[in-house]
């Protein structure tokens, strides 16, 4: 059985949906050095469908990261919980960005998980934030707006 492929009209609307940033860590895809995936957040291997409500735009250190993993260990509790979902979980219920915008916090036990999983705050995404909030351009406003 052939593996269902993202249209060039699926990845249209997750990136339009996401407003071209990152559903995890947030970062623009206007400033990566690579290019961003359409990510399955429940994979295909798990029985995950090529569905607009199971995609999500992922930069490659967060896709890369995330792989098929759909759970995580709460580091607080050391509790197995799921991992964000984008499409069934608000970012600012589960997230906050540190007083200097440099790191995510994770704020639930969803939100500990996910950023300890996917590693949210790796140092080159750290140093982009910084260099970028100096320019005003982190973090993304239209996306603080809606959070």
């Amino acid at each position: 059985m052939p593996k269902e492929r993202v249209t060039a009209r699926q990845k249209q609307r997750v990136v339009e949906r996401a407003r071209a940033c990152c559903e995890y860590c947030r970062s623009q895809t206007r400033f990566a050095t690579q290019s961003f995936s359409v990510e399955h957040i429940i994979p295909r291997s798990q029985g995950g469908k090529t569905a607009l409500d199971n995609l999500a735009l992922a930069c490659q250190g967060c896709n890369n990261h995330k792989y098929t993993k759909t759970d995580g260990y709460d580091p607080t509790s050391g509790e197995q919980v799921p991992l964000f979902h984008p499409r069934k979980h608000r970012w600012s219920k589960h997230f906050r960005w540190s007083d200097d915008f440099d790191l995510i916090l994770g704020i639930t036990p969803v939100g500990r998980a996910t950023v300890d999983a996917l590693n949210l705050n790796r140092i080159g995404l750290v140093n982009l934030r910084q260099v970028l909030y100096a320019l005003g351009e982190h973090p993304p406003l239209e996306l603080i707006e809606d959070e």
